[in-house]
């Protein structure tokens, strides 16, 4: 084995490819769609480096046209979570005590299979099962993913460095161990980043896992096992079981090794979770590690100050862009009275020209929402604002599920900053505004502050700067990621750390040393060189 003290390439944020017209990056992917479109694909589970079938069928469908089929996937239960918690057993002992940085080299590899010879497929695969436009989908399966993978061996690299001071005849050294066990991983449909990021993060430092992905999403999901698999990682270190998450989960939590949960998905199902591992404490080899980002009620709030122009892009970017599926979505907007009538005709102007439809169509701002589920209770809060008498929809408001779940970007005014347009978490690009009085600026804050449970993200706008300073202060805690004169969505892995708290999760900031420190337990070893001879201290001798 090797004693030279290896350093991590510092990392860079993957550069974002434009897919303009006339562009070689365009060309490619439009290919890749119409190629994808026209295969049928079947996706195995993967567990212990084996392809598992269990016949047992889901359909692969775009959101965007769900009379059309993808592919075919097959459908795990509890016999087969069994099995990748063995898998992961039986791959723990040569995986943890395998050297920090040959763990790190697979990953830095698989961020680069991603950005070169993956890079069309991948982002069409995240496109077409999640319905993403090239330019969303990019950001995230891509760019956001690589990030994941280049920027967290630095970060294991920084943890693994520090060390305590030593006294004179001593030398104390501290390790971080995997924890003793397995980890269960949850993710999401919205982010496929989220998902490699979610299994990758524990394994970097050394844990097995046990993944269920969301089931709209295992059109890509199978794709990250791919370029785990052909980047090295060894069988059993990462072993993905796709099912229904009520069943998947209940096998997963009652084994005496699960040492950790890492998930993202909804707050009422992180906390049944929470629950359910709280109720089978005792019979744990040790305390769980509960790792969760959960919903958001995100806002954006301006201040009279503000420049209209760029808090409505903000706007619409903010809670429109991928159909405001992102858990860091602006869902609700605190606006003063003397910018709203400018504001309001620029949101209304802009958002009629709006596209939704095929992302393969590329002049396409929004896709479709997920799911069935998805658009029904996206369509319920819409139905709600339409009959409310506190509410008025100024732009927007039609559902269209014939041919894809198309949602069109929706603004609604209301006069109560308590209306549960306010208050509830929508998921969908639904934006409600609340406007103030240009001298209520601190009372509104408070009310912004109370208003939701959740804790993720929010922005403020204004150019005046003690404006903006006291917003920070009286938000300090409405938001785990913070924005000033932005939108409150793009946290790039390196820069801003991501997670908040309350409802939104345990704030353990994924993209940062944070969330890979709950990885590990650590170890404080001490060596004494000279270790006394006699039990006896000198202050027992006599005068």
């Amino acid at each position: 084995m090797s004693n030279a003290i290896f350093k991590i390439p510092e990392p860079q944020n993957e550069s974002v490819l434009s897919y303009a017209p006339g562009t070689p990056e365009r060309r490619e992917i439009k290919n890749k769609l119409e190629e994808m479109y026209r295969t049928d694909m079947e996706v195995p589970l993967f567990i212990g480096g084996k392809e598992v079938r269990t016949g047992t069928m889901g359909d692969l469908r775009p959101p965007h046209d769900h009379r059309h089929l993808l592919g075919r996937y097959h459908i795990g239960g509890r016999q087969e979570v069994e099995k990748a918690v063995q898998a992961a057993r039986h791959a723990w002992p040569s995986w943890h005590s395998l050297p920090w940085h040959a763990r790190a080299a697979i990953f830095l590899k698989a961020a680069e299979i991603l950005t070169g010879k993956y890079r069309a497929l991948f982002n069409a695969a995240t496109m077409l099962g999640q319905s993403k436009t090239v330019h969303q989908s990019e950001i995230d399966s891509i760019c956001e993913t690589a990030d994941f993978w280049r920027f967290n061996p630095f970060f294991m690299m920084n943890i693994m460095q520090p060390q305590p001071g030593s006294p004179a005849g001593a030398w104390n050294m501290i390790e971080h161990r995997p924890l003793e066990g397995f980890v269960f991983a949850v993710s999401p449909f919205n982010f496929t980043a989220i998902a490699a990021n979610l299994v990758s993060a524990p394994a970097m430092m050394g844990n097995t896992v046990v993944w269920k992905p969301a089931s709209t999403a295992i059109y890509s999901a199978h794709l990250l096992v791919r370029i785990y698999r052909e980047a090295g990682l060894p069988d059993g270190v990462i072993n993905m079981v796709p099912g229904s998450g009520s069943e998947i989960s209940d096998e997963a939590l009652k084994y005496p090794d699960l040492a950790g949960i890492h998930f993202t998905g909804s707050t009422e199902v992180f906390s049944q979770i929470w629950k359910k591992v709280s109720e089978r404490l005792t019979a744990y080899h040790g305390y769980p590690r509960l790792v969760g980002e959960t919903g958001g009620k995100d806002f954006v709030f301006a201040h009279a100050s503000a420049e209209v122009e760029s808090l409505a892009a903000a706007l619409i970017r903010g809670a429109f862009e991928y159909q405001g599926q992102k858990c860091s979505a602006a869902s609700r907007a605190y606006i003063p009275e003397s910018l709203w009538p400018k504001l309001s005709r620029l949101l209304t102007e802009q958002m009629r020209e709006i596209k939704v439809g095929d992302v393969r169509d590329f002049s396409n701002f929004l896709g479709a929402v997920i799911d069935r589920k998805a658009f029904d209770r996206i369509k319920g809060f819409l139905d709600f604002a339409k009959s409310c008498p506190e509410t008025e929809i100024l732009s927007g408001g039609e559902c269209d599920d014939r041919e894809g779940y198309f949602i069109r970007p929706t603004l609604v005014l209301t006069a109560n900053p308590h209306n549960r347009m306010m208050e509830e978490e929508i998921f969908g690009p639904v934006l409600t505004v609340f406007v103030y009085p240009d001298a209520e600026f601190r009372e509104t804050l408070e009310i912004c502050n109370r208003t939701s449970p959740y804790a993720l993200t929010g922005s403020i706008f204004a150019r005046d700067r003690l404006a903006i300073q006291e917003a920070c202060v009286l938000l300090r805690y409405a938001a785990g990621n913070f924005y000033i004169n932005d939108k409150p969505t793009g946290a790039a892995v390196g820069q801003q750390p991501f997670g908040g708290s309350r409802a939104s999760g345990t704030n353990d900031k994924s993209g940062f040393t944070y969330n890979l420190l709950r990885w590990t337990s650590p170890r404080t070893i001490k060596e004494t060189f000279c270790p006394p001879a006699d039990y006896r201290y000198p202050f027992m001798n006599e005068e």
